[in-house]
This record gives C-alpha cells, sequence and structure tokens, in this order.
C-alpha cells in the first residue's frame, strides 16, 4: 500500500519553495490577434504585478515576443495569463521556452 506519510512520498516543501523562487527566464512567442488591442500594456501591466523584469514587443507578422525574468512561479503565473481568456485580444497560440535568466533587465518595458 501506498503510505502518503512515507519519506519516498513527502515533499519538502523548503525544496518546493526553492524551485518556485529559483530566477528563470520565459521567452513566449504569441500568436493570434494581439495587436493593437493593448495585450503588450497588458503584458507589462501583469509582469510588473508578479516582480517580473523583461519586455513585450510587437512584430511585424503579427506576433507579440514576451520575455521575462524573474521567480518561476511568478513566469508560470505569466505564461497561464498569457494562455488566459483575461489577456486582450485574441490568444491562439503561445509557444514558450525556460532557460536560465540573463539579468539583462532592470524593469519591464514594451518595445
Amino acid at each position: 500500500m501506498n503510505d502518503p506519510e512515507s519519506p519516498d512520498n513527502r515533499t519538502n516543501p523548503a525544496q518546493d519553495d526553492a524551485l518556485a523562487a529559483s530566477p528563470v527566464r520565459l521567452t513566449a512567442w504569441v500568436h493570434g490577434h494581439v495587436q493593437g488591442v493593448g495585450f503588450r500594456w497588458s503584458t507589462r501591466s501583469r509582469a510588473l504585478e508578479l516582480g517580473l523584469v523583461g519586455f513585450a514587443s510587437n512584430y511585424p507578422d503579427g506576433r507579440v515576443l514576451v520575455v521575462a525574468e524573474g521567480r518561476e512561479d511568478a513566469t508560470d503565473a505569466l505564461l497561464s495569463w498569457l494562455r488566459s481568456t483575461d489577456a486582450p485580444g485574441r490568444v491562439d497560440t503561445v509557444v514558450d521556452s525556460v532557460t536560465g535568466p540573463r539579468g539583462e533587465y532592470t524593469d519591464f518595458q514594451t518595445r
């Protein structure tokens, strides 16, 4: 029988917190009707609420590039928001990757 109190089945809250607090870099290409609808400004606002730094930039093909650095739990929350119906416009697809942070930003900008 699987005992949830077994040392093999318990998570370490301190370890979980440390992982959530680990800095990461989220790169997300957002596809859909996301230009001319306040998408970048709303993304900036949400990113700042989450304590993230980086940018959101329009591309000529209609996509928006979002780069955000900060706590992993915060970038996860931003990614969830980008994919939600709360984001302005119409998001069809978000192609994302997570890597180590580069530390090149001090705030969150729209470009």
